[in-house]
């Protein structure tokens, strides 16, 4: 057991935990979460005694071992297996302890060191260690390597494979998925789902953190509050507490109306079955977790374009790529309602087709056609790397657009928690998650009709996340995403694409089928699982992957071409029927959708609650509820013959 009792925690002149007390039991599995700056790294920092509290009393067992996560790592000669075997500091030691006793020809010693080996289970560090490595994501040739040789964010796993490595009892992880892509993520959710000791996980990965925590220590207003229960059920349970204190209450009721909203409109144009249902059962659970986030600092939204077009760009036949072509026959069109998730290993193409749709690189082949209304907003996986670090927030937005006013520069940038003086600095004094957030922005006031994201996430915290969750789902129109962020996903896209084997292709499924289809290639699961090459990113691995090497041309098959047409005349005739029911429940849907939203507005009238329009209020309550089941039927009905017509069309 570890506890904080009345602990006093300060940065400075700034208080971080004033009178906080928090129990952490043996094995419990916890999530660390608050704003940046609020004293995450801090606590870990005391937990593993680089900084002292101020006041209070910290009680740590004797004996316990930790582990920890380093956030940096020097270059060295080492070579990344050895430095992952350093991890395990207790083989190292028993290591040199014998390399002494050889030297001396110590039998008695030598005998001693060989049983301690066999009880910390030293003859298989070296295979433990390649499992590590080959789970987040280093390809095979890469072990040898020196430490100098990795970017920065592969030295990161480096120290995250080292902080697994070592043996513990209580195991700190300091924000571990900030460099790890969608498949080395879910490798080390496996990992830590099985480890036996006590966790602490910083993380603003809020997927990640439903998967493998079963408590939550958040940072509130200078105090820990402890929720049990998983990511999900802590906003569940803080919306019930922020609601009984009837906190904000019309900030509350606009975040639920704006997220009701977007449900509404989902529901309508929704084509893919199963998708939706994954889908409508996230929204709805926003819906009720609304309140939870009302304290955030950062509110904002996209603008509506100034123009737009139903048909924005289009790709036929297209072939991407550097020098030699790495996806090809691309076929992809973007309207002004488009909402893509682009799924794939590390080194597929995502980034490749990003920056190709946003101009950044040429076509290798293939016709682009796009609309002479197109406004492209890009945000690339080191977008904050281009930025002017000398210049300041308001200074970047004058230069795009010199006709802004001041204060209205200044408004919109409170929304980014931008505020006072702090948009007149030079942003070199920034930290990684201010300019990420000033990066957004930026796009933000472009106005773009096609929003091209590609690791949006990265050094976002939890509350800007679901910020930029929610202005993505009012977005007015076309997004192609790339992200690790599976909540982010799930809550933003309409439709799924994987980039894999050099084509592009719809995918018919929901991300936990996506989670279930890299298992069947081989690269799910497993200390066999090696998801990507050792590159510093998704982009970087792309320029060199190439799409040729290892694949073989398989002969197409020979078709009857009448017999064929024949069969899909049939098959168009035997589905008109359903869909025909489809389109009639889907006009249905969006006619109760429009009814209940008028009838909500009319809820909203604070006087109808006076005891004279007691009667109205009544019939109006009525009503809502008989739309509400009607909707909920028809939404029924159309996700039971949209699962059937899925299924009989591909057949």
């Amino acid at each position: 057991m570890i506890s904080l009792n009345n602990a006093r925690l300060m940065r400075g002149e700034h208080t971080l935990l004033d009178s906080a007390s928090i129990t952490i039991h043996k094995g419990q599995k916890t999530g660390v979460i608050g704003r940046n700056g609020s004293g995450k790294s801090s606590l870990f920092a005391c937990l593993t005694g680089q900084i002292a509290l101020d006041a209070g009393d910290l009680f740590i067992p004797d004996g316990l071992r930790c582990a920890w996560m380093k956030q940096e790592t020097a270059g060295s000669r080492r070579t990344a297996l050895d430095y992952v075997i350093d991890g395990d500091e207790r083989f190292r030691e028993i290591e040199g302890r014998l390399a002494s006793a050889e030297d001396s020809n110590d039998g008695h010693a030598i005998a001693n060191l060989h049983n301690e080996l066999d009880k910390i289970d030293g003859y298989s560090v070296q295979v433990r260690a390649e499992q590590l490595l080959s789970g987040l994501g280093f390809a095979v040739d890469s072990f040898q390597q020196p430490v100098s040789a990795f970017s920065g964010g592969w030295r990161v796993r480096l120290n995250l494979a080292a902080a697994l490595m070592a043996p513990s009892d209580l195991l700190l992880l300091d924000e571990p998925t900030n460099h790890l892509d969608l498949e080395a993520t879910i490798w080390l959710e496996q990992w830590l789902n099985r480890y036996q000791g006590t966790l602490l996980l910083i993380s603003h990965d809020r997927s990640f953190l439903d998967k493998v925590i079963d408590h939550v220590v958040s940072f509130e207003q200078n105090n820990l509050f402890m929720y049990k229960g998983n990511f999900t059920a802590y906003e569940i349970q803080r919306a019930e507490r922020m609601a009984q204190l009837q906190a904000a209450a019309e900030k509350q009721m606009r975040r639920k109306a704006e997220i009701e909203d977007f449900v509404r409109r989902f529901r309508a144009k929704a084509s893919k079955a199963k998708q939706a249902q994954s889908r409508l059962k996230e929204l709805s659970r926003m819906e009720d977790i609304a309140p939870a986030h009302i304290d955030s600092p950062f509110r904002f939204s996209f603008f509506a374009p100034d123009k737009t077009a139903n048909d924005l760009l289009s790709f036929k036949k297209v072939s991407i790529g550097f020098d030699t072509p790495l996806v090809q026959g691309i076929n992809l069109k973007l309207h002004d309602t488009t909402r893509i998730g682009l799924l794939g290993f590390n080194g597929a193409g995502k980034s490749t087709l990003l920056k190709t749709l946003a101009e950044q690189l040429p076509v290798l082949d293939g016709e682009v056609v796009a609309s002479k209304h197109l406004r492209i907003g890009y945000f690339a996986q080191h977008q904050v790397d281009v930025i002017d670090m000398k210049a300041s927030p308001t200074t970047l937005i004058q230069r795009a657009d010199p006709g802004a006013r001041e204060q209205e520069i200044r408004n919109f940038l409170g929304g980014f928690d931008f505020r006072g003086d702090r948009v007149s600095e030079p942003i070199i004094n920034f930290s990684g998650g201010e300019k990420a957030r000033l990066a957004l922005a930026l796009i933000v006031w472009q106005k773009p009709n096609v929003l091209l994201l590609d690791e949006p996430t990265n050094h976002l915290d939890l509350e800007m996340r679901h910020a930029l969750t929610v202005a993505l789902q009012g977005f007015e129109g076309a997004l192609v995403l790339v992200s690790h962020d599976r909540h982010l996903m799930n809550n933003t896209v309409d439709e799924f694409f994987t980039v894999h084997q050099g084509r592009v292709t719809p995918f018919e499924g929901d991300l936990d089928d996506y989670a279930r289809w890299m298992h069947e290639q081989g690269k799910g699961n497993t200390a066999d699982f090696q998801p990507g090459t050792q590159k510093s990113s998704d982009s970087d691995a792309e320029k060199t992957a190439g799409n040729s090497a290892g694949r073989k041309s398989v002969p197409a098959p020979v078709v009857d071409k009448k017999e064929a047409r024949k069969q899909a005349a049939n098959q168009r005739e035997q589905l008109a029927p359903l869909r025909r029911e489809v389109r009639t429940l889907e006009k249905t849907m969006e006619k109760l959708s429009a009814e209940l939203s008028t009838l909500e507005d009319r809820l909203g009238d604070t006087t109808l609650y006076e005891d004279s329009r007691r009667d109205e209020l009544t019939e109006l309550l009525r009503q809502q509820g008989y739309c509400k089941a009607e909707l909920s039927q028809a939404e029924e009905s159309w996700l039971e013959k949209s699962t059937e017509l899925e299924e009989l069309s591909s057949e």
